[in-house]
């Protein structure tokens, strides 16, 4: 019997190729953008950045999973499938591209980017591209063609570098009067909105030859069948990708500093991109994991499997946690000096996306138990505590309250989401050593605060003296060997465990 986490473990490295690529080449990205953008102009990138992933959501209808449910199902063509997705996909956008266009001037007026009517522009190419391409590359996961998926999303990410790259470094010492017609001639929040343009329509120009492969036929009675399905998923996502970005909309109102908000956003969304390396993993799993968690679902040991699966995500989220925090000196530079102040809620953000990846897991019995709808009410609940700390914290705390807000919303989800999925679709998982991992890593990292305040307070990030500095990250190593050492007695045996749960037998 072949090894289900060797398979899921194996299928997520090669979506996280092209994922580690992407967050990799917006690391080098992010030491040139808070050099050369200023805070305010990084803050507009992220204003930008944040409709394109809310309003995303909405335009792909949740058809994404609506497609690995439907695709599985005895006696119904995965091509129907599929071909009822893109074009109700395809119809939708179309729809908000054209209405986007209409009234590009008063939206851009309204939030005061008038002048810049071309990057909204871009923004509804983004969107509408991207979701197009999102049905294509559920298609590709569906198939298993993972390094098909990782070539093309990287041909992607490489487009997106090089489009950068030229923009920043070249074209303001070389300005082209083509290019002119498109972007400033001097660097602003334009440029990575036009490069990331560029990169989506050569995705698209990539997976022509599999929208081919689709019939484009409808089927009236699979697709209000699926879209019963997906439209209840887009809507409970929908209040979680809120959830996800709702502070970075409202710095725009509540932020400590009414005239600086833009500013505080840029150092605010530097910090998250440290502490997205947890983000990363995150979603490479979820690539695997998702088509995985249904296809094992009809196996006789799999609720066993799940929670197998939960231990080892754990343990591995822990180790990057330490790994960043341990760390922070060094990933610290890969900010421009003026971004540095906010590096303190780094650590805040990971153990929220570490909670955000256990939601992901604890998530899956409603998407397996088809009871999509009570996603809703869990994702409003988090909302809803997102929505309350930014409010009323904000105002005094800035991008403190934003990390804490992020904390809290998704322990709220996850203890909701947890409890459900007990009632309804329980799965053994064994909480004492989910906790008991949990527990070991915040006392490596209290132990490293300790260590770090008794022995290295001069070991810090521009003292002249790197030795202190080198001994501290030393030290650190040799806790992070003692937590995987810990965290190998704590998992031992359960490896076997789940080879013989996923035997159908």
């Amino acid at each position: 019997m072949a090894n289900p986490l060797k398979q899921l473990a194996g299928e997520t490295a090669i979506y996280g190729l092209s994922t580690i690529l992407a967050r990799i080449i917006n690391f080098l990205f992010v030491p040139i953008y808070t050099r050369i953008l200023s805070t305010s102009s990084y803050g507009v990138v992220t204003e930008f950045l944040a409709y394109i992933a809310v309003l995303q959501v909405i335009l792909v209808l949740g058809l994404e999973t609506g497609c690995f449910r439907f695709a599985n199902k005895e006696g119904t063509d995965p091509r129907s499938v599929y071909s009822n997705a893109f074009a109700t996909v395809f119809g939708l956008n179309a729809l908000f591209l054209a209405t986007l266009i209409l009234f590009i001037r008063p939206i851009a007026s309204g939030l005061g980017y008038a002048g810049y009517e071309n990057v909204i522009l871009y923004v509804g190419g983004i969107l509408m591209l991207d979701s197009l391409t999102a049905i294509l590359f559920a298609r590709l996961r569906q198939e298993h063609k993972a390094l098909k998926f990782a070539i093309i999303k990287t041909a992607k990410i490489l487009t997106e570098t090089v489009a950068n790259l030229y923009l920043f470094l070249v074209f303001p010492k070389h300005p082209v009067a083509f290019l002119e017609r498109f972007v400033s001639a001097a660097p602003d929040f334009s440029y990575p909105i036009f490069a990331i343009f560029v990169s989506s329509v050569v995705c698209a120009v990539l997976l022509l030859p599999d929208f081919f492969r689709l019939t484009m036929r409808l089927d009236g009675k699979l697709l209000r069948k699926m879209l019963g399905y997906s439209i209840p998923l887009m809507i409970s996502t929908l209040p979680g990708i809120v959830n996800d970005f709702l502070d970075r909309v409202l710095f725009r109102f509540f932020d400590t500093s009414s005239e600086a908000w833009r500013s505080s956003l840029g150092i605010y969304q530097a910090a998250i991109k440290i502490a997205t390396i947890m983000n990363l993993f995150i979603q490479m799993f979820r690539y695997a994991a998702e088509p995985f968690f249904f296809q094992r679902a009809k196996d006789k040991g799999s609720k066993q499997l799940y929670a197998i699966v939960m231990e080892y995500f754990t343990a591995f989220c822990s180790l990057i946690f330490l790994g960043v925090i341990l760390y922070i000196d060094v990933l610290s530079l890969i900010l421009g000096r003026d971004f540095r102040v906010g590096i303190g809620i780094v650590p805040i953000m990971l153990m929220s996306y570490i909670l955000l990846g256990m939601l992901f897991n604890v998530s899956m019995w409603y998407k397996l138990s088809d009871k999509t709808k009570i996603a809703i009410w869990i994702t409003l609940a988090g909302l809803v505590v997102t929505t309350v700390i930014n409010v009323l914290f904000m105002p005094r705390f800035s991008y403190w309250a934003a990390a804490w807000g992020h904390l809290a919303s998704y322990v709220t989800m996850f203890v909701i989401s947890a409890a459900l999925g007990a009632k309804y679709y329980p799965i053994p998982y064994n909480w004492k050593r989910i906790l008991g991992l949990l527990v070991l890593m915040l006392a490596i990292y209290g132990l490293s605060a300790a260590l770090d305040t008794l022995f290295f307070q001069d070991a810090l990030i521009g003292q002249p003296s790197a030795g202190p500095i080198l001994l501290k990250l030393l030290v650190h190593t040799a806790l992070i060997a003692v937590y995987l050492g810990i965290c190998w007695r704590l998992l031992r045996g359960r490896y076997q465990l789940a080879i013989h749960s996923a035997d159908p037998e």
